[in-house]
């Protein structure tokens, strides 16, 4: 005789408004992205979102097997993922028939570039299934999309309880980048470096209110990329005093300008579109103390051998500031290039603001 499992009465309901789990779409579009952010992924998130269907939303630009935007996204039941998927197919695959990119990423063409970041960012094993038989990297199709695992980086951002407050935090930062981005002229290359940079400094600001430990910081930040990339060429910083110069003094004030409305609470006195983000950074920092205090973060160990614990925010807020930084840049599709050269001129403003000249 069958065994038959009892009904329990609002069985299904629970089953119906359980939390969704994070869907993670990969577009590959071998073009400028703004189009895809402000034509298909905006209208779709709003969308959902007005509908009751999406809990987060996130997305990453990103270069492993040709150009892509890796758009994350959780809904807000699992009875309604199916929906979701749907809504975001249809959308996504509507946009690439409209606009297209026209060009396809030659792989030899940037070969030794892309052998530099996979030789970066992952082991061998993992490496050669990246490779086809002309050793180089290999690309997916232009204009398609998939479905992939979702990974979150527990070790980088403190463990689930991490991953959880990133999370949130990058659904913020994804919504000010594609505000930005439907606002200004990000088109060049100056508004870009110049709205990134003041981002970088607001960040900066609410998480370390030491101008000594904001300047070490981002020297840090800076020697990082510059040793991710040895002998490429691609991090060089022969002319970042001679570009400093021509901007130092005005760049010296603003950094001072906004240290100041930060440390004293006073957000308002910050341009309109540094309001936001002031007042988010600092929600943010709080959020990442409390977790610290409870003993909630739980790193890899920068050799990957282990689990550390972090519960001093003195040592926590650092760690979790330049990858939460280096997401926010890529957002704005700031390279990496760019990203160490900010680094280095926002560094040495903050030492010439606090009257502390340094040579390089």
């Amino acid at each position: 005789m069958p065994h038959l499992t009892p009904h329990r009465p609002g069985a299904e309901s629970a089953a119906e408004s359980a939390a969704g789990e994070w869907q993670a779409i990969h577009i590959f579009y071998a073009a400028n992205p703004q189009p895809v952010l402000i034509e298909c992924i905006a209208p779709l998130v709003a969308g959902l979102t007005a509908d009751g269907l999406l809990d987060g939303y996130f997305f990453i630009n990103y270069w492993l097997e040709g150009p892509h935007i890796r758009l994350r996204l959780k809904p807000a039941t699992a009875a309604g993922t199916a929906e979701l998927r749907r809504r975001a197919e249809q959308a996504i695959g509507d946009f690439l028939r409209s606009r297209p990119a026209l060009y396809d990423v030659d792989p030899s063409v940037l070969g030794e570039f892309y052998k530099t970041l996979l030789d970066t960012e992952f082991p061998d094993r993992e490496r050669q299934g990246y490779l086809g038989p002309d050793g180089h990297m290999r690309m997916r199709q232009n204009n398609s999309f998939s479905y992939e695992p979702y990974e979150p980086e527990y070790g980088k951002y403190g463990g689930p309880a991490g991953v959880e407050l990133a999370e949130w935090h990058f659904r913020h930062s994804s919504d000010l980048a594609i505000q930005a981005f439907g606002s200004m002229n990000l088109h060049l290359r100056s508004v870009l470096l110049g709205t990134s940079g003041q981002l970088m400094m607001v960040m900066a600001a609410c998480f370390l209110p030491e101008a000594k430990d904001v300047a070490e910081h981002l020297d840090g930040y800076y020697e990082f990329w510059r040793r991710s990339f040895p002998g490429t060429g691609y991090i060089e910083d022969r002319d970042f005093s001679r570009n400093y110069a021509e901007m130092s003094g005005a760049l010296s004030r603003r950094f001072g300008a906004i240290r100041e409305a930060v440390a004293s609470g006073e957000p308002g006195r910050l341009p309109a579109f540094l309001r936001g983000w002031a007042a988010h950074c600092t929600e943010l920092r709080q959020r990442a103390t409390e977790l610290a205090v409870k003993g909630d973060l739980v790193f890899r160990s920068w050799d990957g051998t282990q689990e550390e614990r972090v519960t001093d925010p003195a040592l926590a807020l650092p760690r979790l500031l330049s990858p939460y930084m280096h997401m926010t840049n890529n957002r704005m599709h700031v390279t990496i290039s760019d990203e160490a050269y900010l680094a280095h001129v926002l560094g040495q403003a903050l030492r010439d603001s606090a009257g502390e000249v340094a040579d390089r």
